[in-house]
C-alpha cells in the first residue's frame, strides 16, 4: 500500500481499478482539479490484479500525489471486493464510490460534503451526466434534503456512485456482496442503505458525476450477463425490500422499479430484437417466473398502459408476441417542433409542440365506445390492459437543455397542455404543447459557458422519448450574453433520414463506405 494512512480527511474516494490503463486519466485529472483542498480528501485506488500497466501507472500517481493511495489485491473479477477493501482502508468521514472510467465535476466533493455535513446526511446523491449510457432524470429535477423511498424517486438511482457516511456504513455493516451472484451488487447494497438511512439528500443543481460506458471489453464488469445469475441477484434485491417494507403500495412501487428497468426493458425494442434468440428466451423465462412468483397484482397495476401489456405477455410466456411488439416499438420515436422563439436580453421564450410518432404519422389510439384503446400488433389482449382513456391526457412535456461538450442536462421551466387531436377512422393522438420562458443567465446555476442543444422529452402511455429541437444556445463564458441560433437544414435532414432508416441498414452502409 502507498500513501499516508494516518491523518483523518473529510472524504475518501474509493476506486476499483482493473486494466484501465490511460483511460483512468480523466478521473485522475478530475481528482486533481477538485475545489476541495487535497489535504481534506484522499483517493484510494484498489487495483484488482490488473495485467496491464495499471499497477505501475497507479503507483506512479501515488508517488507524485500524497493524497492518492493504492492498494494491490489478487484478482477477484468484480468490483465488490475492491470496493470493500477501499472502505476498510478509508480515513474519510464520508466515502464516495467512483468507477475507474468515470470522472467527477470539479466542485463535486466540496458540494457533496457540504450538503452532507449541513444536513447530517447518511447518503448524498449528486446529479449525474451520462456518456453513452442512461442516468436517472426525474430524481434530479430539484434539490431534495430529506429524500426517502416514499417521497422521492430514489429507487431510480441504484448504482453506488454516491457519498456515504463511513460510520453509517460500519454501523450497519453495509458492504458489497462478494461471491456468487456477482451481478447487481450495488443494487443490493444501495437499496439497503436507503432503507436504513436517517437522512438522504439529493444535490440536483450541480453535475457531480459523469457516468460513461466502456466499450473496449476491459473493466471489471464487462463479462457477459448470465440470465440465471442476474435474476438470482435481482431476487435478492427484492428480498431486501421485503425484509424492511410491509406489503402494500410502497412495496409494490419499489418492486415496480425492477420490473420496469431490469425486466421489461430487456424485452423491448432493438435491445430485445438484436439479442441472440436463445439468450433472449432465457431472459424472458426468468422474467416470467419472477412476475408469477414474486409480484402481487398491485405491481403491474401501477404501470403505464404499454408496460402493463408487456407484463401480461411476459407472464403468459408469449415470446412471439413480445417480438411483434418489440418490432413495432422499435419504430416509435418522439417528434418536436418549434412554433416560435424570441430572445429578449437574456430571457428566452419558446413555443413548442411534440408527439409520439410511428413511421411518419402520429401514434394513434382507437376510440371504441367511450374508451380510447392502444392499437397494438398483438391480439388476445384484454381491452382493460389497452385502455388509455385517462392516461392519454396525463402525459408530460419537458424541455431540456443539454450541454454539447459535457452532456449535462438541465430542465427548463415549461407550461404545457396535452390536447386530443382527431385522426382518420375514429382514431386520436395526443399532442403536447408548451411554452418555455427562462432567464438563460440562471441556467445551470449560472454555469452557462458553451453550447446547449434544446430538446423535448415526451412522457406518454409508458414511453419517455426525446427529440432534438433545432435551437442552439451559446454563451462564450459563464454569464456572457446568450446567442440563439437554428440548426442548419442539412443537419436536420441527416438526423431525420437516420431516424427513419433501420439501424442495421445504417451499419451496413457504414461498413460499405469504409471498404471504399
Amino acid at each position: 500500500m502507498t500513501g499516508d494512512t494516518s491523518t483523518p480527511v473529510k472524504v475518501s474516494v474509493v476506486v476499483p481499478a482493473y486494466n484501465c490503463g490511460p483511460r483512468i486519466g480523466r478521473l485522475v485529472d478530475s481528482l486533481l482539479s477538485q475545489s476541495l483542498p487535497p489535504a481534506q480528501f484522499e483517493a484510494v485506488f484498489v487495483d484488482d490484479g490488473s495485467t496491464d500497466d495499471t499497477p505501475a501507472r497507479l503507483d506512479a500517481l501515488a508517488a507524485a500525489h500524497p493524497h492518492l493511495r493504492v492498494v494491490h489485491i489478487e484478482n477477484s473479477g468484480w468490483p465488490s471486493r475492491p470496493r470493500n477493501v477501499g472502505v476498510a482502508q478509508a480515513r474519510g468521514e464520508y466515502v464516495m464510490f467512483v468507477d475507474d472510467d468515470d470522472w467527477l465535476g470539479d466542485e463535486a466533493l466540496e458540494r457533496l460534503y457540504d450538503t452532507a455535513s449541513t444536513h447530517g446526511a447518511d447518503v448524498v446523491i449528486g446529479r449525474m451526466a451520462g456518456h453513452g449510457r442512461s442516468v436517472p432524470r426525474e430524481l434530479f429535477r430539484r434539490n431534495r434534503f430529506d429524500a426517502t423511498l416514499a417521497n422521492a424517486p430514489l429507487i431510480d438511482s441504484l448504482t453506488c456512485h454516491k457519498m456515504f457516511r463511513r460510520a453509517f456504513l460500519d454501523e450497519h455493516d453495509l458492504r458489497f456482496p462478494e461471491g456468487w451472484p456477482r451481478r447487481l451488487e450495488d443494487h443490493r447494497m444501495v437499496v439497503r442503505a436507503y432503507l436504513l438511512s436517517k437522512r438522504t439528500c439529493v444535490l440536483a443543481d450541480y453535475t457531480c458525476y459523469h457516468h460513461t460506458r466502456r466499450d473496449d471489453g476491459g473493466g471489471v464488469t464487462t463479462a457477459e450477463m448470465d440470465p440465471g445469475e442476474y435474476y438470482t441477484a435481482l431476487r435478492e434485491a427484492l428480498d431486501t425490500v421485503d425484509a424492511h417494507v410491509e406489503p402494500g403500495p410502497l412495496r409494490d412501487r419499489l418492486h415496480r422499479r425492477w420490473l420496469r428497468n431490469e425486466m421489461l426493458s430487456r424485452l423491448r425494442g432493438r435491445r430485445f430484437l438484436d439479442a441472440p434468440q436463445e439468450w433472449a428466451a432465457r431472459v424472458a423465462a426468468e422474467v416470467r417466473d419472477i412476475i408469477r412468483e414474486r409480484f402481487g397484482p398491485g405491481v403491474a397495476a401501477g404501470l403505464p398502459p404499454v408496460q402493463r401489456v408487456l407484463t401480461h405477455l411476459a407472464a403468459e410466456d408469449r415470446l412471439a408476441d413480445l417480438r411483434r411488439l418489440a418490432e413495432w416499438e422499435s419504430r416509435l420515436h418522439a417528434t418536436g417542433r418549434v412554433d416560435r422563439y424570441a430572445l429578449d436580453g437574456t430571457t428566452l421564450t419558446v413555443d413548442v409542440r411534440a408527439w409520439l410518432e410511428s413511421g411518419r404519422r402520429p401514434m394513434r389510439v382507437v376510440r371504441q365506445g367511450d374508451r380510447d384503446l392502444l392499437q397494438l400488433p398483438v391480439t388476445d389482449v384484454d381491452p382493460e390492459l389497452r385502455d388509455v382513456t385517462k392516461a392519454l391526457g396525463k402525459g408530460r412535456l419537458d424541455v431540456v437543455a443539454r450541454h454539447q461538450e459535457t452532456n449535462e442536462e438541465v430542465f427548463l421551466p415549461v407550461q404545457f397542455t396535452v390536447e386530443r387531436v382527431a385522426g382518420p377512422d375514429g382514431t386520436v393522438h395526443a399532442e403536447h404543447r408548451g411554452t418555455v420562458t427562462v432567464d438563460l443567465s440562471t441556467v445551470n446555476g449560472g454555469r452557462t459557458a458553451g453550447t446547449w442543444q434544446l430538446k423535448v422529452r415526451v412522457s406518454s402511455l409508458g414511453w419517455t422519448l426525446d427529440a432534438r429541437l433545432p435551437l442552439l444556445v451559446r454563451c462564450a463564458t459563464d454569464g456572457a450574453p446568450p446567442e440563439v441560433s437554428e440548426e442548419s437544414l442539412l443537419i436536420r435532414l441527416r438526423r431525420a433520414v437516420r431516424r427513419r432508416v433501420p439501424d442495421n441498414l445504417v451499419a451496413l452502409a457504414g461498413r460499405g463506405g469504409r471498404r471504399g
